[in-house]
């Protein structure tokens, strides 16, 4: 029998402060598509107005808890800065090219931590300060490249992508978003976990503050 998972004010707060840098969001679809069997990602609604909503501290203990999934977006429109990086790599020897790119921040004085995916692993990079997202694409393309690790879109089928995937957005854009660390991956059924904690909401929250 599955354990329910809670999760505390406090864990929402720290999650929100961690990863949430605009209320624009984007949620996984419980159902699979008919034909391709994927779990798409859409904007949310209001049924009468149409109108957009916006995360709250209550879509974001959902999401904990597993009742939805929801998608976060990397770039703050109003400045253009993002509050954490994230590496995202789900190719044949992904685990590979993420664990040298870990190894290579670290020696640079940053220390990322490794999520669990269904595929390979994503390694979120979390900014003392926001910077900018095109230092931030700039910085991680340039160690890439140094390191011989293939990058995605660059004339390549298979690489790392990086999000924040622009190095601005206009007013009114949002540029792409990625899956919430700690919720349900719908495809997989399952939640992922980052490596160096145990596995409970508390644990994984502490060691990424």
């Amino acid at each position: 029998m599955a354990t329910t998972i809670k999760a505390s004010r406090q864990v929402v707060e720290d999650y929100q402060r961690l990863f949430v840098n605009r209320r624009e969001y984007t949620m996984q679809s419980m159902q699979p598509h008919p034909e391709t069997g994927r779990h798409y990602y859409f904007r949310p609604s209001t049924k009468r107005t149409d109108t957009a909503l916006m995360l709250t501290d209550e879509t974001i203990r959902r999401h904990l808890e597993g009742g939805i999934t929801i998608g976060l977006y990397a770039i703050n429109p109003s400045t253009q800065r993002c509050k954490w990086v994230a590496i995202d790599a789900d190719y044949k020897n992904a685990m590979e090219d993420l664990l040298k790119l870990q190894y290579h921040l670290i020696q640079d004085g940053v220390e990322p931590a490794l999520e669990m995916s269904r595929r390979g692993g994503h390694l979120w990079i979390f900014l003392a300060t926001p910077l900018l997202a095109r230092e931030c694409r700039v910085y991680i393309h340039d160690l890439a490249m140094k390191l011989g690790v293939p990058v995605k879109g660059a004339g390549l089928a298979d690489g790392i992508e990086v999000f924040p995937k622009h190095d601005a957005i206009g007013s009114g854009e949002f540029g792409n978003a990625i899956r919430g660390p700690l919720g349900i991956h719908r495809g997989a059924n399952r939640r992922f976990w980052f490596y160096g904690a145990d596995y409970t909401l508390e644990a994984q929250i502490d060691y990424l503050s």
